[in-house]
């Protein structure tokens, strides 16, 4: 995932420079101007249409960081009409989201990079928390123009799993993750909206902290070997309060047959809804392989079909 999509890229004027880099990929290096000096990161796009690699972060060291934190707050873009049409078409066959991009601990960690900001974590805390409390800020000065602009009620944040075991645990989720996440969803639900959160990983031990929240719909939830809780485990443990969205998991849209996904979501069914709530079922994540689509639709089908039909 590039730092592009939910950064400064989106909201801040970057300069591009591209270089060769081997056969097979461009060097895509990606210059942003502050107040208080340059920072730059890059990419390693490829040449024969395979995904892209990060190559560098944006923030590398504390003093990094504190010249991103001489940027204003990004301006807020007015033109929200997609959100309002997409409504109208859609219509009563299905919800549309209101995508708040990464939250603030997911945001500190991806400028820095997975490795560097949980050195920084023990190093130097309380700059990332600095920058948590500016992307909280940031998050809740647009939460607030878009409830004025009458969108919702569904709500939709990611980027949790940045700050989950085995790199970091409960105590960093809490300062990281519920910490700057609770004031955000208290507005969403103060005005009568809900929230959903995508979040992989191991997140067994930070299941309080998922609560504590007020997190309504979490996906995924995992077994081992890709995650630590169990389908039962997770349902005792959010019963009533979270609803649970998943879990196939996508490889197996592609290496499964379609009996095999209708008995394997047969039995999450059997053991996540037990009390006929609180699960949505659907793949641990979407569609990845480029071309592919064609090869899993009998997959999704059987997957859906065993849903639709379930009865008990």
């Amino acid at each position: 995932m590039g730092f592009a999509g939910e950064g400064a890229a989106s909201v801040y004027d970057l300069e591009f420079e591209t270089e060769r880099y081997s056969d097979s990929f461009e060097r895509q290096i990606s210059i942003l101007h502050t107040p208080g000096g340059d920072l730059q990161f890059s990419n390693l796009a490829s040449l024969d249409g395979k995904p892209g690699i990060e190559e560098t972060f944006l923030l590398k060291t504390r003093e990094d960081a504190e010249t991103y934190l001489s940027l204003p707050l990004p301006d807020l873009d007015p033109d929200l009409s997609g959100f309002h049409d997409a409504v109208r078409e859609m219509g009563d066959r299905g919800i549309v989201q209101v995508d708040l991009g990464v939250n603030p601990g997911g945001f500190a960690a991806r400028l820095f990079g997975s490795e560097a900001f949980a050195l920084a974590s023990v190093t130097d805390r309380d700059i990332l928390h600095a920058l948590c409390e500016r992307q909280m800020n940031t998050m809740l000065q647009r939460m607030k123009f878009l409830l004025a602009q009458g969108l919702g009620p569904y709500f939709c944040m990611e980027g949790e799993e940045f700050v989950t075991p085995p790199l970091h645990g409960p105590a960093d989720f809490d300062d990281f993750n519920l910490r700057y996440d609770k004031p955000i969803i208290d507005l969403i639900h103060d005005a009568g909206g809900r929230v959903h959160v995508h979040c992989h990983g191991s997140i067994r031990r930070v299941f309080s902290g998922i609560l504590h929240a007020g997190i309504d719909v979490l996906h995924p939830f995992e077994a081992p070997p890709l995650g630590d809780i169990a389908p039962e485990e997770a349902t005792c443990y959010a019963r009533d309060r979270v609803c649970l969205e998943g879990n196939i998991q996508v490889h197996r849209m592609y290496e499964a047959t379609p009996a095999e996904i209708a008995e394997e979501t047969e039995q999450l069914i059997r053991v996540a809804f037990d009390d006929h709530k609180g699960l949505i079922v659907c793949p641990s994540a979407s569609p990845y392989f480029r071309g592919e689509g064609e090869s899993c639709f009998p997959q999704y089908k059987s997957m859906i079909d065993t849903v639709t039909s379930w009865k008990q």
